[in-house]
């Protein structure tokens, strides 16, 4: 596996340092939006990573490697290329065997983060059960990697483009926690809340720690969910946005959309029709999950430092 990974200066050094680690996916990156704002924002994530004291390992597939971090170079070039492949589970072998270039999803930063022994990965929101899914079986890859991988995933709850009661339902199945950060409902990406409950309410970084070291201390395979609500000042009002989704889920339907295509298809549909506001409420939420994810990151380390 070790001939596969290849690390950034940055990053091999924060390992050499015992420096807490967040790792960063790459999809957002080449599918998210254009360039040059994609790597712009990827840069303003990192450091903002670094400010809150953690070391950002952004992961993608180049020239037959994972690579774990990104050089600026490399970043550049990456945010710049076409055709550049969403890579999930499934797709991981090819790409590296073909030497392709190649995006990480949630699933596949996870996968590469557990390979690089990274426990801490901030991303914007979760795959998850899509709508209609008793008759399409459409349901994303995130929640089994979830269930099965050692990395903890901080994000602003699960894309509100799904089906949020059975997304729960199905981390419940399969004992995933899902950890509200000082709320008791799960966020809805856009919107700060939704109407399901939380089991597990956090009102520190520190709490969260405690639970995810635990958790791994007693051996229960798979990670959790830190479910991190979107700033209030960037929030989008909830009727509105829940009116331009459903728009957007029916206009899918009609142009018969289905499967990896369907999320980028609703996310690209919803900016068209909020001007751009979606995209800006991304962009926020996912800096602030990269604050929090960091101050999470730094606090595990600690404790695993201390064995407390």
């Amino acid at each position: 596996m070790e001939q596969y990974l290849e690390y950034s200066q940055e990053v091999r050094d924060a390992k050499i340092n015992d420096k807490p680690i967040v790792a960063l996916e790459s999809t957002i990156i080449s599918h998210g939006m254009p360039y040059p704002q994609n790597v712009e924002m990827a840069r303003e994530v990192e450091q903002i990573v670094r400010d809150e004291g953690a070391v950002p390992a952004t992961i993608a597939i180049m020239d037959g490697k994972i690579k774990i971090g990104l050089s600026d170079e490399e970043l550049e070039k990456f945010g710049n290329s076409e055709g550049v492949a969403k890579v999930s589970r499934r797709d991981l072998p090819n790409v590296v065997a073909m030497k392709k270039l190649g995006a990480t999803t949630v699933t596949t930063t996870m996968i590469c983060a557990e390979m690089a022994e990274i426990e801490m990965f901030v991303t914007g929101g979760i795959g998850g059960v899509h709508r209609g899914a008793e008759k399409t079986m459409d349901i994303s890859a995130d929640l089994e990697e979830l269930a099965k991988t050692n990395v903890a995933v901080v994000c602003a709850g699960a894309k509100s483009i799904l089906d949020l009661g059975l997304t729960m339902e199905y981390l419940e199945t399969k004992g995933v926690p899902v950890i509200g950060y000082q709320t008791e409902y799960l966020p809805a990406f856009y919107t700060r809340t939704s109407e399901f409950k939380l089991s597990f309410r956090a009102e520190s970084e520190e709490e969260i720690a405690e639970t995810l070291k635990a958790k791994w201390d007693l051996g229960l395979q798979g990670g959790a969910v830190i479910a991190n609500p979107i700033p209030e000042e960037d929030a989008m009002d909830e009727s509105y946005i829940n009116g331009i989704i459903s728009q957007a889920v029916k206009e899918a339907e009609t142009d018969n959309i289905s499967g990896k295509d369907s999320t980028p298809y609703l996310l690209g549909r919803i900016k068209e029709l909020t001007n751009g506001k979606s995209l800006d409420a991304n962009i926020a939420l996912v800096k602030h999950n990269a604050r929090v994810g960091s101050r999470i990151a730094l606090s595990l380390e600690k404790k695993i430092e201390k064995k407390v």
